[in-house]
């Protein structure tokens, strides 16, 4: 039986296919752009990138293809054609939610992880190409009640209605100011490059409250490279006076 299937992500990178493909199947790279810093990344990323995954090649029409494939039936599949060897388009496609998917019709888990991957994957490629990665992150913040949002405390509460490509001013609880521009954005995230010296990625996921109630919640994660040591303390600093400082307790 053939299972229908939904384009979850698809985003273009300036980055060869040969380099993309490296960036799925060598652990290392892979750990430039997958999930973020925790103790058990470097695990998870060989269960899903190494052991428990499929790949295909393909080359005909003038254009080459290649796809990981996964027993839950998710394909990760690159594309680049032969007269544009330096543009590659990555599509992440999932079967119908008709289908085999569990989904309660509010949040689905594994969408909102793959849309937020592809993306860091997109920005460490054309952004950041060749370094590795450090990520800071507070998740699971309470979204905050209608009348004192979270994101306002941190000096983002017009984020959700800016255009792609809509210019972010924010002042963060400490009083300084961070600016950036919107990536991309969907129901449930906001990806938004940080400009000034990190030139990072932050990405901001929502969490209905129907899904996590009472209020819903919010998982903030910042992508940075090739800080230096002092940089990267100041950077953990105000990363933690950010949004250490928004949360009610």
């Amino acid at each position: 039986m053939s299972l229908e299937r939904r384009e979850v992500v698809s985003v273009e990178v300036r980055t060869p296919i040969d380099v993309v493909w490296e960036h799925l199947r060598d652990p290392h790279l892979v750990r430039r752009w997958f999930g973020w810093d925790y103790d058990g990344l470097d695990a998870e990323i060989r269960e899903i990138f190494v052991d428990d995954v499929r790949h295909e090649h393909d080359h005909s029409d003038g254009r080459a293809t290649r796809s990981l494939a996964w027993r839950n039936h998710d394909r990760l599949t690159v594309t680049a054609r032969d007269d544009e060897p330096t543009t590659t388009r990555i599509v992440l496609t999932r079967p119908s939610h008709e289908g085999l998917s569990r989904f309660d019709g509010i949040f689905d888990e594994m969408d909102e992880g793959w849309i937020q991957f592809v993306h860091q994957l997109a920005f460490a490629l054309d952004v950041h190409p060749g370094e590795d990665r450090v990520t800071l992150t507070s998740h699971g913040m309470d979204a905050g009640e209608r009348r004192d949002p979270l994101l306002f405390r941190a000096g983002l509460h017009g984020v959700r209605g800016l255009p792609v490509h809509g210019h972010v001013e924010a002042t963060r609880p400490d009083g300084s100011r961070v600016g950036g521009t919107v990536v991309y954005k969907t129901e449930h995230q906001v990806g938004i490059h940080l400009h000034g010296i990190a030139q990072s990625l932050l990405v901001l996921v929502m969490r209905p409250a129907a899904e996590r109630p009472p209020h819903g919640t919010v998982d903030a994660t910042l992508s940075t490279y090739g800080l230096d040591a002092g940089v990267l303390d100041e950077a953990r600093r105000r990363w933690a006076g950010w949004w250490g400082r928004t949360v009610r307790v």
